[in-house]
């Protein structure tokens, strides 16, 4: 887990999840607890002082159902740092076992506070010498299956199945639900803001780093194994879901949210939705704080909206000290605008009915070019991550380095994403994620063959298959282990730091001060995407590999890198550069005015064509003809020969098939076109047949 504290882990639970089963709450007779002391041997003064304590506790509350009612620190007895032999209230610690035994008996049932506080508290073994089966040892062998630590499974199994049984009477594991594990998970949260919590552990810090911490992850382990067997109906994720506070509103305002929210979640994805939420639920906040006379969104103006745009733009934000950043900004904005949108277009009542906030009411974001990772640096980065220990994180950024893909599409390739195309070349299938498409990629045969590793390893897996939140289809899932996927902090985060830290790719900060890795998994995308542009590949090439739905995006990669725009550059503008067209003899002779020179040189790369660069400047005007091979603001270089040498072959065949049909005219264009092109590769001083073609001619 990322954090240490148990507030990023999962509480799972509502209040009010299940009710709490209030048995009646008794003691049990003199006999039957005479008999269980006697049946459990030792010797007769260790009898004599168990019956001694049930009576002493008996004495003290005659009726059960009182202790109930007293302090928690009364009932729990022994506080935190307090000897053995000298507890606070020695009647109730000296009792705990003849309470167990009430509890496992079914004579009562306990709260949670009571079971948390102590920390230690023996179950199992009394239960076992009543010859009650907990069913832990089940589920501990089907934990030991899905590859969980046996030591560890046993003590997940033992302590979560306990707990629940003496809080909800339910002996039977077969009967335990997702709301019971809901509900120990919520109990637990709750149960550091108690205002006993510092009589029991040393302070609320330690206590959600330390036993809390624990205890969730027993938990999840719980629901892990029943999901897989079946008796659950939740898939369990790496990182549980943290808690957030509810969506409070005046009571009209809270009926529009919650119908909005739910109609929204029919097509939207949960993180969407969440984020949705969020903004109404800080507009609520900052509207019941400054505006409590409003109670229905038909009463909120624009000028509100406005006024809390502010707030959020300038006021510093509990968790960081500083105001929300762009980004959060946007997503804010964007909600709120959403809520006001939809609601109009539906008609809905308790509404303005017309949109309050648009886009041009948030804030720009800059737009920034992919940072690809430079050649130099993937030259390092790279034979260290060839040698990670863990397969699952060494495929993992394999195929992000070869693939292009995003992280959580590589975090979610199913069990038979590998196969290949007719000539052998390795391809991978990509999960419809963010853009809702599934696509197939070529993949690197060092990427493949890693990946081919991992299916191996996983393709005895006995789990049950997870149902994919988009499509709905049972998915065997490639890169889980102990029953569930991995996160992608695991998988990315955790190892390319490292390989940038053995590497000296690191930059100031990091935890502890020791750096943070200067080069991020997300950023082999890029490289991906920017390699592709700089060799030439089609525009759909980049969108399909990348798998974007827009061409503006995929054109982000087509703004080449920066040494290729110099090279570029220096073949045009560089003195003595070989250079041919119209324009040559002006840029050679320096007859171009220096400001003329200074604006091609920042604006070169808008100047490009597709057999070279218009040199027009913008004082021109627009140039109104596309016959730019004759206009005298041309200019080409030897890096365009194979452009111009297949349009030559173009021009030609155009030519002969206009002469078939006795088109004179357009063979008369088609030549003209043909011999300007040849005048070009000449001042070049470039051949006017591709040397392959002349050399295949040749071995004919």
């Amino acid at each position: 887990m990322r954090s240490k504290g148990v507030s990023t882990a999962a509480m799972l639970a509502s209040p009010g999840l299940i009710p709490q089963q209030r048995r009646h709450r008794r003691h049990c007779s003199d006999e039957e607890w005479r008999s269980y002391v006697q049946d459990q041997g030792g010797n007769r003064q260790y009898q004599l002082q168990k019956l001694r304590f049930r009576r002493q506790f008996i004495d003290r509350w005659p009726k059960l159902a009182s202790w109930f009612g007293a302090p928690l620190v009364e009932r729990v007895g022994r506080l935190q740092g307090e000897p053995f032999h000298r507890p606070s209230y020695p009647v109730s610690f000296r009792a705990r076992t003849y309470l167990v035994y009430l509890g496992l008996r079914g004579y009562t049932t306990f709260d949670y506070p009571w079971l948390f506080a102590p920390g230690q508290l023996a179950i199992v073994e009394p239960a076992a010498a009543l010859g009650i089966d907990l069913g832990a040892k089940e589920l501990v062998e089907d934990a030991i299956g899905l590859g969980f630590n046996p030591n560890s499974a046993r003590q997940a199994m033992h302590w979560s199945v306990s707990r629940i049984a003496l809080h909800t009477g339910v002996f039977d594991v077969t009967a335990i639900t997702e709301d019971h594990i809901a509900e120990a998970l919520q109990a637990i949260r709750f149960f550091a803001d108690h205002p006993d919590l510092e009589r029991f552990y040393p302070s609320r810090q330690r206590y959600l780093e330390g036993a809390a911490k624990n205890w969730v992850t027993h938990l999840h382990q719980l629901q892990v194994v029943l999901f897989h067997c079946g008796q659950v109906a939740t898939q369990p994720r790496k990182l549980m879901p943290s808690w957030k506070p509810p969506l409070v509103l005046p009571p009209r305002m809270q009926a529009v949210a919650e119908k909005w929210l739910a109609a929204r979640r029919l097509t939207d994805r949960p993180v969407t939705v969440d984020k949705l939420e969020l903004a109404v639920r800080r507009f609520g906040d900052w509207l019941g704080e400054h505006h409590p006379e409003i109670v229905t969104f038909a009463d909120v103006t624009r000028e509100h909206c406005l006024a809390w745009l502010q707030h959020i733009a300038e006021e510093p934000t509990e968790r960081t000290g500083k105001p929300l950043g762009v980004i959060s900004r946007i997503q804010r904005t964007s909600g709120l605008g959403q809520l006001f949108r939809d609601t109009a277009a539906w008609q809905w009542d308790d509404v303005p009915g017309h949109s309050l906030i648009g886009p041009g009411d948030s804030p720009k974001s800059p737009i920034k070019v992919p940072r690809f990772i430079p050649e130099d640096e993937l030259d390092r980065l790279m034979p260290v991550i060839d040698t990670i220990a863990c397969p699952f994180q060494r495929a993992a950024l394999l195929v992000a380095r070869w693939s292009g893909a995003r992280r959580d599409e590589i975090r979610r390739l199913p069990l038979d994403c590998l196969d290949c195309y007719p000539d052998g070349t390795a391809r991978l299938r990509l999960p419809a994620r963010k853009t809702y498409k599934e696509r197939v990629v070529p993949l690197h045969d060092d990427a493949a063959d890693a990946l081919q590793k991992v299916i191996d390893l996983r393709r005895q897996g006995q789990e049950r298959p997870f149902t994919d939140e988009l499509t709905g289809q049972p998915v065997r899932y490639l890169f889980m282990q102990h029953g569930k996927l991995l996160s992608t902090y695991y998988l990315f985060e955790t190892p390319i730091q490292a390989a940038c830290k053995a590497v000296g790719l690191v930059r100031p900060g990091g935890r502890g001060g020791t750096g943070r890795g200067t080069v991020t998994a997300h950023r082999f995308r890029h490289t991906v995407g920017t390699q592709l542009a700089e060799r030439g590949a089609k525009l759909h090439t980049i969108m399909k590999v990348l798998g974007h739905s827009s061409v503006s995006m995929a054109l982000v990669y087509a703004q080449i890198s920066d040494q290729e725009v110099l090279r570029d550059y220096k073949a045009v503008l560089e003195p003595g550069a070989n250079i041919a067209g119209p324009a040559s003899e002006e840029l050679k002779s320096g007859a171009l005015p220096e400001e003329a020179v200074d604006w091609l040189k920042t604006n070169f790369f808008k100047t490009e064509l597709e057999l070279g660069h218009c040199l027009r400047l913008p004082a021109e005007g627009p140039c109104e003809c596309d016959l730019y091979l004759t206009c005298a603001k041309f200019v080409t270089t030897p890096a365009y020969a194979p452009r111009l040498r297949a349009r030559r072959k173009v021009e030609n065949a155009l030519a002969t098939d206009a002469a078939n049909h006795g088109w004179a005219r357009e063979v008369e264009r088609h030549h003209c076109t043909a011999g300007r092109i040849e005048k070009l590769l000449n001042d070049l001083g470039q051949p006017l047949e591709d040397p392959a073609d002349t050399l295949e001619k040749e071995h004919r």
